[in-house]
């Protein structure tokens, strides 16, 4: 392409012209304005009573705002339709005149906005959900999921707001992501409100980070420590066994061998919030929120392994979805589904990891790690669906069936968290092979991270996730990429041999008299018995 040089004259004018132009822009959208959020807990209701106060100087720029709820959160690939537990939204003047708000769809409000600037927002949100998307309010303790509590001013998440919570009394724990950097442990954010009751306030950058930063308050254990040069706090509901299962050592270790993989922390503080007894766990850049069985103290080494395998998942996810993501999860749209055939990347190669994570920080046996990753061989393997739905279609149409518990469901579909860390084995193994054990998935992982999140700072598309595994492998991987784009048969055998592994009638991964060859393989991921 040949360069044109331009005369200095014409610069001027486009500088001018240019400048003009951003002016005009910024007058036009760049509307100035406070959000301050109030919220008070009705612990016998199970309601979060929630006020917004908006103030827009110097004068308003347009007649109306439009308020925007999140209708799904991020990680729970699920429409949750958060605004169906919202109920008396009012909105009125700062002198308390009341205004004419309009609904529009199902998750925006229209306000009025008086000649001030200044308008008062309310609304109660019924919290008694025992999930990890949504809240929780009961007489000691209140889980908050911010995705179905906040609004939004319609198509500005970039901007800032603050926050206040008034704990209910003899309330006085928080535990959040949202303490960032600077956090010591005096609590700073606490604050007595001049009655019996504790405030916590949060100035929070932008709506993203808002939403993503879940907040559990109470009279809970909350254990706070620094390690290897950042802050860490542990919020657990139900401690019983916590101190003989060392939590706070695996957890560290699996933190070490995640920095030493990836190369890179990408936070100065990080909040482990586990609640009671119940199932699942939510990542968050900056912290978990994890249901755990209630107690610490498994009836099984089976159990133990399988709870700190999802301490490890939702750890790993702060690189792998949090960081690395599909091209059509970042930005985020709150408003509808975030369609994309790569979440297998996102999530079964997660779960692949944790075993990866558990075995390098000698956690686990290498006879425990078999037994974890062998799981993933039995839960999908039997079952009819693997020949009607490949495991790039389960990640396109998991907004249908995260939560699809039709009759026939194990006959026509697959579950990407049982086939993606399978496929996730295969794809290490076939990398280690023609790199002659030079590489692997992690320098995937790494370069994935490097390249879309620290440098571009944005999501990968399909096509450049498989051209940088050909970059990594030296050649196309087009074997693997059949096993996820179509519903073939895997064959086993030929994969699991070079690693010198072989599976059994029972879906056991087993190492089958490895050769020197093979036991390079099996030293790299640490299988091999000392």
């Amino acid at each position: 392409m040949k360069q044109t040089i331009l005369p200095f004259r014409c610069w001027q004018k486009l500088v001018l012209c240019l400048t003009l132009s951003l002016n005009a822009l910024m007058a036009w959208s760049g509307r100035q304005y406070t959000m301050n959020y109030h919220v008070d807990f009705d612990t016998l209701g199970h309601y979060l009573l929630v006020t917004l106060d908006y103030a827009e100087t110097p004068s308003p720029a347009a007649s109306d705002i439009v308020l925007n709820m999140p209708v799904w959160a991020p990680g729970y690939y699920e429409i949750l339709d958060f605004p169906k537990h919202l109920c008396d939204f009012a909105a009125m003047t700062a002198d308390g005149r009341r205004l004419a708000w309009q609904k529009e769809g199902k998750n925006r409000w229209r306000v009025p906005l008086p000649t001030n600037g200044h308008v008062r927002v309310s609304y109660r949100v019924y919290a008694n959900e025992r999930d990890v998307a949504s809240s929780r309010v009961e007489k000691d303790i209140a889980f908050v999921a911010p995705c179905g509590v906040f609004m939004h001013v319609d198509g500005e998440l970039n901007h800032p707001s603050k926050v206040t919570f008034r704990l209910p009394k003899g309330w006085t724990k928080v535990a959040s992501g949202l303490k960032q950097g600077g956090w010591d442990c005096n609590d700073p954010d606490l604050r007595n409100d001049g009655t019996d009751s504790l405030t916590a306030a949060f100035d929070v950058k932008d709506f993203d980070t808002l939403y993503d930063s879940p907040l559990l308050f109470g009279n809970f254990r909350l254990d706070k420590f620094r390690y290897d040069d950042r802050w860490y706090e542990f919020a657990l509901e139900t401690p019983d066994g916590v101190d003989e299962l060392d939590l706070k050592g695996k957890f560290c270790k699996i933190v070490s061998e995640a920095t030493k993989m990836m190369g890179h922390v990408p936070y100065r503080f990080y909040s482990l919030i586990h609640m009671g007894k119940g199932e699942g766990g939510l990542e968050h850049l900056n912290s978990q929120a994890c249901y755990t069985d209630g107690t610490y103290r498994f009836n099984s080494r089976r159990s133990e392994v399988k709870f700190l395998a999802l301490v490890a998942h939702e750890y790993f996810h702060l690189y792998n979805v949090k960081c690395i993501r599909p091209a059509e999860l970042w930005p985020i749209d709150y408003n509808r589904e975030a369609i994309t055939p790569m979440l297998w990347v996102s999530e079964g190669l997660t779960c692949y990891y944790e075993f990866r994570l558990l075995r390098n920080a000698g956690i686990t046996t290498p006879d425990e790690a078999l037994e974890l990753l062998s799981t993933y061989f039995s839960l999908y393997a039997p079952y009819e669906g693997q020949r009607h739905q490949s495991l790039r279609q389960s990640s396109y149409d998991i907004w249908l069936n995260f939560m699809n518990n039709d009759a026939n469901g194990r006959d026509v579909r697959i579950n990407y968290y049982f086939k993606g860390p399978v496929v996730g084995l295969l794809l290490d193994i076939d990398i280690r092979r023609r790199t002659q054990q030079q590489r692997s998935l992690d320098d995937v992982m790494r370069l994935l991270y490097q390249r879309y999140y620290l440098e571009l700072r944005r999501g990968f598309t399909e096509e450049e996730f498989w051209a940088l595994c050909a970059e990594v492998a030296g050649s196309p991987l087009t074997e693997v990429r059949r096993a996820v784009d179509t519903t073939d048969d895997i064959d086993y055998d030929y994969w699991l041999r070079d690693a010198g592994l072989r599976i059994d009638g029972n879906k056991i991964l087993r190492i089958d008299r490895p050769t020197k060859a093979q036991k390079a393989f099996l030293e790299a991921m640490q299988l091999l018995k000392k």
